[in-house]
């Protein structure tokens, strides 16, 4: 287990002996596995760049860090804040979310190479996937205020019991996606692809919300 010093620096990265190597002559540029951090301050200097696998990320604080061409294979951050982090060419391979602060990311510009990972019990408000291929991406128990989902494919995805306020849905691929136990979405099944979707009542009402319409439930 690492526990971080004030600064996450190339001298911490040597301390963690047999676990870092170099991936080219420049020392930034590393490859670390099979590691915890817990509760580190990555918003205090330049993100380490190289690749991280088999990593477990606990309470840690990547606020604004920039991400950008790093790879993360495998690896897990729990309770950690992700908040506008740049996610240039990112690679998230094998990646779990869970129960973590993520405003504001725009994961249309990460590496789209293997993209995978779940989301549990994690804040997304404002985040974006435009035109990002998820398919069969589980999100679960998480708060997607209004996430951009424009142009992106989400076949067969699963959002449990997940809040969709303001979500937005235009051109999507919703094919065999289950919706059924979140809520608070709204989308045209006009300009959206639904077929085979499943979704429940009374939420299942927000896809005629273009309509204007009221409808009474009572028998």
């Amino acid at each position: 287990m690492a526990r971080c010093p004030v600064d996450f620096n190339w001298g911490f990265l040597q301390s963690l002996t047999g676990t870092v190597k170099l991936l080219s002559d420049k020392m930034e540029l590393v490859f670390i596995e099979d590691k915890t951090f817990d509760n580190c301050d990555f918003t205090r200097g330049p993100f380490t760049k190289g690749e991280f696998e088999n990593c477990t990320f606990n309470d840690c604080n990547f606020s604004n860090a920039n991400f950008t061409e790093i790879k993360f294979v495998d690896c897990a951050f729990f309770g950690c804040n992700l908040s506008l982090v740049n996610l240039t060419k990112t690679a998230f391979r094998g990646i779990k979310f869970r129960d973590c602060k993520m405003l504001g990311i725009h994961f249309e510009n990460c590496n789209q190479f293997g993209l995978a990972f779940s989301i549990d019990n994690c804040n997304l408000t404002h985040s974006s996937f435009f035109k990002t291929k998820l398919k069969k991406t589980v999100f679960r128990k998480s708060q997607l205020h209004e996430v951009d989902f424009v142009e992106c494919d989400l076949t067969s995805c699963v959002f449990d019991h997940c809040d969709l306020t303001g979500a937005i849905f235009e051109n999507t691929v919703i094919e065999q996606a289950d919706f059924r136990t979140s809520f608070n979405y709204s989308f045209d099944p006009e300009i959206n692809r639904i077929k085979k979707a499943k979704f429940s009542l009374p939420a299942v009402v927000g896809l005629l919300n273009k309509y204007d319409i009221e409808i009474d439930w009572a028998q």
